[in-house]
């Protein structure tokens, strides 16, 4: 049983710490999240063993789930069209409650700082970009690498949109937008 309890302390400070990252950035101490797992500082270090190993942790789990999502909507959903999976996979990322907004918000926070943790974003990027090129050459023989790196853009564009402070949320008109591009 003293496994199990170590397991759920371990989830429910990964827990808290995506939820503080999101909402401060990974800039927030060590001590916010220990309090916000409700957990002793020296159990934290005994999981973790640093804030870094504990933004990897976070990231990971985002990007798997990311990984896991985006492979069942390309290789599951055989009765979609490719823009309907376009459309999901587009809905998947640019959403504020998804898995994507951390690694998102890693891109601008943690290069210099954590850069094995940030290796994990930019290679899931790449990953990310390589499967929807794969995906749109199946409906344009003259797609080219920069068409996935597009899509990737207006993922990244609908993100700064929904957390903007306007609130506009103009992200079907990119997706469409994008959309008449491989038309």
């Amino acid at each position: 049983m003293p496994n199990l309890e170590s397991s759920f302390r371990a989830l429910r400070v990964l827990h808290a710490a995506k939820d503080l990252f999101n909402q401060h950035g990974f800039y927030i101490g060590i001590d916010q999240i220990v309090e916000e797992a409700k957990i002793p500082k020296a159990t934290f270090y005994n999981y973790f063993h640093s804030k870094e190993r504990l933004i990897q942790m976070s990231l990971t789990f985002q990007i798997d789930a990311l990984k896991d999502e985006v492979f069942s909507i390309v290789h599951s959903y055989q009765e979609l069209m490719v823009f309907d999976k376009l459309k999901k996979i587009y809905s998947l990322h640019a959403n504020l409650d998804g898995f994507y907004r951390l690694p998102f918000k890693a891109i601008f926070e943690i290069e210099k700082v954590y850069p094995t943790a940030y290796k994990l974003v930019i290679d899931y990027r790449n990953w990310f970009i390589k499967e929807i090129y794969k995906l749109i050459l199946t409906i344009k023989v003259t797609a080219t690498l920069e068409d996935a790196y597009m899509f990737l853009f207006v993922i990244d564009g609908a993100m700064v949109q929904l957390l903007s402070e306007d609130k506009i949320d103009e992200r079907d008109k990119l997706l469409e937008y994008f959309m008449s591009m491989l038309a």
